[in-house]
């Protein structure tokens, strides 16, 4: 008899393959209040020759989206402030926004999420009573168009609502909006969304009256007399940066929210400014954009949750020159229009800015819904046109007999087929990326080098039987350690 431990041990190599997801990304806001403006064709191929996978508009301009399609890039787009007051009071509003902004250019066009208005509670806060109004109604909106699949709905909002951002551990959000921000938060957990922040170590450190040193700022190592230490929690702060996101996740929390992740929607730091800003120069603006992607690029998170990377978007791709106020705001872009650097740039620190060549798969999430696992299935297989013959009974991969297996087969073949022209990894947040390989036995998943004319080791159907697809996991514990034995006793002669 095989010993259990050899059961356990290819259990847990088994759950393995399904839970080594790709780290954090690196995204790039686009901004246009550029007086030399390359044409939307133009900014696509300057993004798609630093290999940038992933970009925020403000707006949803037509000329940017048309240009974006088939690129495969990740896009949220923009409803402006302007927009909120309107598709907050009108569901028809929202309803005929998302028809013309997202679903008439979907999937050829990678949109992936909504940011609806700018630092709403912050700068605009006449229209926060209708700001979740609006993002309801923008969601209902996608759940008609049988798109809330692929695209979320969030709001960026800047860290001047957490009027205390340190230590992070007693960080809560202003009182004065707190009504919104909890019916926020509500909509985002109810929606398996993500909380959109815009942090910005420059102004934490120029605001800062010298409370903190620019290399904290920066990202640069402190001496240890100088480290930068939560005293409720004792948790080691070596950026402003990773303080600040905490500082978000602990205001989430005071509010008892959890399992809401934080995407930093703009971060960045100028590179020129005025006599008065002394501080906003080439050299530091290099300083932290460089050592930001490298701190993204180790995927782990702050303090409080470091196994939640911090996927970040840059603030910004171009210098906008046209744009109001101080010499700095003109000053925080990237790259100039031609394509080249502002000031040295090393975009290796990060795989996804700078494209990945290693084939990746997508599969059901370790505790999702099963009822969502089934809507996802049921999507994969109709809709999203996934070739789902392969896990029905008989077939190579009907075993094992559960939802999620067969939602990992059919999200992956359908993400396979159409994440060139816009397709994703989400389904209603139960679906993750990985770099293993989850094919097994004579399952090959799609993208797998492993496959050979869609046939594997052994003869479909060899274990009998098995109850429709649909029914829930049917298999019995003791063809799981036949299966399983086999497994072990040919690894043993291996």
């Amino acid at each position: 008899m095989i010993p259990d431990r050899c059961f356990g041990s290819l259990l847990l190599v088994l759950i393995g393959m399904f839970s080594n997801v790709l780290g954090a990304f690196i995204g790039v806001n686009i901004g246009t209040d550029v007086s030399s403006m390359p044409s939307a064709s133009d900014v696509v191929s300057i993004i798609r020759a630093h290999q940038i996978t992933h970009v925020r508009l403000y707006d949803a301009d037509s000329h940017m989206l048309k240009a974006l399609a088939g690129s495969g890039i990740e896009v949220i787009v923009g409803v402006t402030n302007e927009e909120v007051l309107g598709i907050g009071q009108s569901a028809s509003t929202a309803a005929a926004w998302v028809n013309k902004n997202v679903a008439s250019y979907v999937p050829a066009t990678n949109i992936t999420a909504i940011a609806v208005g700018s630092e709403v509670l912050s700068s605009v806060p006449q229209v926060a009573p209708v700001l979740v109004s609006a993002m309801n109604n923008l969601h209902k909106a996608l759940v008609a168009s049988d798109l809330n699949f692929h695209v979320k709905v969030s709001s960026p909002q800047s860290l001047d609502i957490i009027p205390k951002p340190f230590p992070p551990s007693t960080a809560a959000f202003n009182s004065s909006p707190n009504s919104t921000i909890y019916q926020l938060l509500q909509f985002l957990k109810n929606t398996n969304s993500y909380y959109m922040l815009n942090a910005y170590p420059y102004y934490g450190y120029t605001n800062g009256n010298g409370i903190f040193p620019i290399d904290y700022a920066l990202f640069k190592p402190l001496p240890s007399v100088k480290q930068i230490v939560d005293p409720n929690t004792l948790f080691h702060y070596n950026s402003m940066f990773d303080a600040m996101v905490d500082a978000t996740y602990y205001s989430i929390d005071a509010l008892n929210f959890s399992g809401i992740p934080i995407v930093v929607t703009e971060t960045g730091w100028p590179s020129q400014g005025g006599p008065n800003e002394p501080d906003a120069t080439m050299e530091n603006a290099g300083t932290f954009i460089n050592n930001l992607i490298r701190r993204v690029s180790n995927n782990s998170g702050p303090p409080s949750r470091l196994n939640i990377p911090i996927n970040t978007y840059i603030y910004e791709l171009f210098n906008e020159d046209k744009r109001p106020g101080p010499v700095s705001e003109k000053n925080w872009g990237m790259l100039s229009t031609n394509g080249t650097a502002v000031f040295p740039l090393s975009l290796s620190g990060s795989s996804q800015i700078m494209g990945n060549s290693t084939t990746v798969f997508c599969v059901a999430k370790d505790g999702a819904s099963e009822d969502k696992l089934q809507d996802g299935l049921n999507w994969a297989c109709g809709q999203g046109q996934a070739n789902c013959s392969v896990i029905q009974s008989g077939q190579p991969c009907y075993l094992p007999n559960s939802i999620k297996n067969h939602a990992s087969y059919a999200y992956n073949d359908y993400y396979q087929k159409m994440r060139s022209i816009g397709g994703t990894c989400d389904f209603d947040g139960t679906a993750t990326i990985t770099t293993n390989d989850p094919s097994y036995r004579s399952c090959m998943f799609t993208g797998s080098s492993n496959a050979s004319s869609g046939r594997g080791l052994f003869p479909a159907g060899e274990f009998g039987p098995v109850s429709p697809l649909g029914e829930g996991p049917k298999l019995s514990v003791s063809k799981i350690r036949f299966v399983v034995s086999a497994a072990c006793l040919f690894i043993i002669l291996l």
